[in-house]
């Protein structure tokens, strides 16, 4: 008897780990630990408040567009103060205390000034990269830099992209993996410990095609990892007169850096957005100039090398700024073009529009996150939404007005975007949702 009550026992505080783990699940990197806009949190609440959701702490920061990231009840912010330079901060989840904060030189602004890209932690080190091409490796303990690199200039290139650096790196075992697309470069990995250079890709379409912020992304082809990266086409506006040049989609090994396949004939000049794997050796790239959305498979041929091929194309279908979270076979995403504003979307896998909120509600390139069967979302203006996902209609559960407005003028121009730009992406966390604006980045109760 007494056996039995103690197994009883250890299952019961097994039980309990678990449930801890999956409440205090980490953010550590962009759009979640799977890179997928999805969280393991459950409890969240179903409804809010007339005042919105519990606001338990906020702290100020500088104006931008970077997210944060949470390891070990820390959050995590590259932060920026454009006549000085980038600040990786430190913040306690549970009070939002500064712990600490490094900060390097690297002056200057560019258009629509700010942070621009999300770090990634993990158990020793956080590793961010500034706007202009500056990567570092901080030492958690230490919170001094281990090693730093610039993955434009280290490549060939002064004369920054427009838009600047908005790399969020990627960790892939030993190696952190960045894509670059500078002229000698299209992507690269690092050691992640050392900083030297493991591997590295000729460019991955021509050097004149500069209008690349994608990140790269992990997917799953015929049962082997891939690391996939999309390039932009030619920006016509920037080149006129010039032949049209598509962009490309390739595919690499992450352990060696050799391309397994590529695809032409994507045609979005300024490329944002990560690949989203779909599932079935499919990849969805999406856009918000005008092209949309495209739909590929890789196939593998008997010889074991790899092609993809086109299966659709749509334009009433995209995102400008990030990926679309995919789930239970359709798609979700904030398609806003500079000719159309379609506002929250759904697509199901063959490209057809299930229904779209239009202006209203308007969605503006705000961020997503699933959790507990929910879709926690920001308009990328001032609202933040609780969704019922559903492929028949929009189904919104519960809004609340938790950012400011708080749009940057650029020089020669109003404000450029629009007159709120709080697109930055969100962090979800112990029950707690980061969300920021162009001033504060606020903790959020979302769970019971």
């Amino acid at each position: 008897m007494m056996y039995k009550r103690n197994v009883f026992i250890g299952m019961i505080a097994v039980l309990a780990m678990i449930s801890v783990e999956l409440q205090a699940q980490d953010w550590p990197q962009l759009f979640g630990p799977e890179r997928n806009h999805t969280s393991s949190q459950k409890g969240l609440l179903r409804s809010w408040p007339e005042s919105g959701p519990e606001v338990l702490w906020s702290v100020n920061v500088g104006r931008g567009y970077g997210g944060p990231v949470v390891k070990d009840g820390k959050v995590y912010l590259l932060d920026r103060d454009d006549e000085a330079g980038d600040m990786i901060r430190c913040f306690d989840l549970q009070t939002g205390n500064e712990q600490w904060k490094f900060s390097y030189d690297s002056p200057g602004e560019i258009p629509f000034p700010g942070s621009r890209s999300v770090p990634i932690v993990d158990s020793k080190h956080i590793y961010s990269v500034g706007q202009h091409g500056e990567l570092y490796c901080i030492d958690l303990q230490t919170h001094r830099p281990v090693w730093n690199k610039n993955i434009w200039t280290d490549f060939g290139d002064a004369a920054l992209p427009v838009w600047g650096i908005s790399q969020c790196p990627l960790i892939y075992g030993d190696l952190l993996i960045v894509a670059p697309q500078a002229p000698q470069a299209g992507a690269v990995a690092y050691n992640k410990t050392t900083g030297a250079i493991v591997w590295q890709t000729p460019n991955l379409t021509e050097p004149r095609m500069k209008d690349n912020y994608s990140s790269p992304k992990m997917a799953t082809v015929h049962g082997e990892e891939h690391l996939v990266v999309v390039s932009a086409s030619l920006n016509l506006v920037q080149n006129r007169g010039a032949d049209p040049v598509p962009g490309k989609v390739t595919g690499i090994n992450p352990r060696t850096g050799e391309i397994l396949w590529q695809i032409t004939g994507w045609e979005c000049h300024i490329t944002v957005p990560s690949a989203v794997d779909a599932g079935n050796n499919r990849l969805l790239i999406t856009g918000g100039y005008e092209l949309g959305a495209m739909m590929i498979e890789v196939n593998k041929k008997p010889d074991g090398t790899f092609e993809a091929v086109e299966l659709f194309r749509t334009t009433e279908f995209g995102d400008q700024t990030k990926p679309p979270l995919l789930h239970n076979g359709y798609f979700y995403a904030m398609y806003r073009t500079n000719a159309k504003n379609e506002g929250l979307i759904c697509m199901d896998m063959d490209g057809n529009v299930m229904w779209k909120t239009g202006r209203n509600p308007n969605f503006d390139r705000g961020s997503m996150i699933l959790a507990d069967g929910l879709l926690l979302a920001t308009d990328g203006m001032s609202t933040l939404y609780l969704i019922e996902p559903d492929p028949t209609a929009f189904k919104p559960v519960s809004k609340a007005t938790v950012l400011r407005e708080g749009g940057v003028p650029t020089e020669g121009m109003s404000v450029m975007g629009g007159r709120t730009q709080n697109w930055a992406p969100m962090a979800l966390a112990d029950g707690k949702l980061l969300i920021r604006d162009q001033n504060r980045m606020l903790c959020v109760k979302v769970t019971k």
